[in-house]
């Protein structure tokens, strides 16, 4: 049996490497430098593999190959073998961290913080498929399927295992348009002309009105809390402030993209209250898999990078 008629065998694969590496350099001499090895080892093995291959793979120009018709075919052949035996690794490697993931977040977290982020977790892990829901009440793990919640609130059940995730921040947003009709840059006593809006399920056992009565008796501002208009989701208050229907408590983490692109403005910049409520991510205690793990390890990051 002649060369011609050779198939590829295992004796080849460090050549094929070798081969790999200058081809995609275009050079002998920085493939050597990649591989640790002399231009005249880099041109010995690629000769080898020519010959057994009975394919020319360069043409040797002065100063530099370049890739023959045949050579680029063999080149793009071998990438594509090493993205799909890359891939199979992966997905090796990667078995426990892999199969459906529910989670279930306050529609507010969800829309403004979580999902805008959510990109870099599936590139991370490719095979978690992820299923969001939402609401404002405390979920029912074992009857929903949900693996993981994302609740802001101050008292976290007994019942589960729960991670600090971050703290939070109010302040007075509204838009450009509304701040400026009713002169409120700095004049916080302009206040009292405005509409209030509420979030009424900002957290668990409230009011309705308790972000701005808190931020109000924090900062001694004389306000009438009682009047305005209630959402259930503090979302839909950023929607309303928006389109100029008022003026509503904002949650600094959720109303950082709207504050930078314009749409919303903060007319007394100093005056942040810290919340005794904060962000906590809940599992069942009995769920400690290893992609509830990966997805609260990337939750803590994300919060991190968002201060």
């Amino acid at each position: 049996m002649t060369n011609a008629h050779k198939t590829l065998t295992g004796f080849q694969l460090s050549k094929l490497y070798t081969f790999e590496v200058a081809a995609r350099h275009e050079s002998f001499a920085l493939a050597a430098e990649e591989l640790f090895l002399t231009p005249s080892a880099v041109s010995h093995q690629i000769n080898v593999l020519e010959k057994e291959l009975n394919i020319k793979l360069f043409f040797r120009l002065h100063r530099k190959v370049q890739l023959t018709p045949e050579g680029n075919r063999v080149f793009w052949a071998l990438q594509s073998s090493l993205d799909h035996l890359n891939t199979e690794i992966k997905a090796i490697q990667n078995q426990a961290l892999a199969g459906s993931l529910t989670i279930y977040a306050r529609p507010s977290i969800a829309q403004c913080w979580l999902v805008p982020k959510l990109s870099d977790f599936i590139q991370r892990y490719p095979f978690i498929q992820l299923s969001i829901l939402t609401g404002n009440e405390n979920v029912n793990f074992q009857r929903t399927g949900v693996d993981l919640a994302l609740y802001f609130d101050n008292q976290p059940s007994f019942q589960l295992n729960y991670q600090y995730l971050m703290d939070e921040y109010i302040i007075p947003v509204c838009s450009p348009e509304y701040a400026e009709k009713f002169n409120l840059m700095n004049t916080v006593e302009n206040l009292k002309h405005c509409t209030l809006l509420h979030d009424c399920q900002a957290w668990s056992n409230g009011t309705g009105t308790d972000e701005w009565n808190s931020w109000a008796a924090h900062f001694n501002v004389d306000l009438d809390t009682s009047l305005g208009i209630s959402f259930d989701r503090s979302d839909l208050a950023l929607i309303a402030a928006k389109n100029n229907l008022g003026i509503t408590m904002g949650r600094k983490r959720l109303v950082q993209k709207d504050i930078e692109n314009g749409e919303l403005v903060m007319p007394f910049q100093e005056m942040y209250l810290r919340c005794d409520q904060h962000y906590y991510i809940a599992s069942l205690k009995d769920r400690q898999w290893p992609k509830i793990d990966a997805f609260i390890e990337w939750l803590t990051v994300q919060s991190k990078d968002s201060e």
